[in-house]
């Protein structure tokens, strides 16, 4: 029963979510250059915040028993998040500011653009490597690229992120 309501769940709720959340970030990066800093930095804050809540997903997902079904589903959403573009949200102007809160990003994200975009390629590259194998695969092989997914995230946000 769990199972067939989770499947239920994914498909008529997760899933138009997902596709509608991936619209949002895909007019987001084409408004982007118009938009004031603090429209871009709440953007950039929001989108943060659903792939911080979809890794907590994904972390619930692989502790005790293994729920794969919500596992598909986080994946899935983080990888979309992950390839949305969102460091082009990251512009000159939005060094400092206010979106939802002030920034927190540092300074070395507008001064190393060229490390900030590979850290962004790799977690985007992680993250479809995740979503690609999580339907199929083990727990224990979705725990090893899960590890890769969250040392993309913390080896950036230890170059690029100051404290919230």
């Amino acid at each position: 029963m769990k199972e067939c309501l989770m499947k239920s769940f994914t498909k008529f709720v997760l899933l138009p979510l997902l596709a509608i959340n991936l619209a949002v970030i895909s007019t987001i990066v084409i408004a982007a250059p118009t938009a004031k800093p603090e429209k871009l930095i709440q953007w950039r804050q929001s989108a943060y915040r659903v792939a911080e809540w979809n890794v907590a997903r994904l972390k619930a997902a692989l502790e005790g028993q293994y729920d794969k079904d919500e596992a598909v589903a986080a994946a899935n959403a983080l990888a979309g998040i992950a390839d949305s573009g969102i460091e082009t949200l990251f512009v000159p102007g939005t060094e400092q500011g206010k979106g939802w809160h002030e920034t927190s990003a540092k300074p070395e994200v507008f001064k190393d653009s060229k490390r900030f975009a590979e850290l962004s390629l790799s977690f985007s590259k992680e993250a479809a490597e995740l979503a690609k194998i999580v339907p199929t695969a083990d727990s224990s092989a979705v725990k090893a690229q899960f590890g890769k997914v969250t040392r993309t995230c913390k080896t950036c946000h230890d170059a690029f992120k100051g404290k919230d």
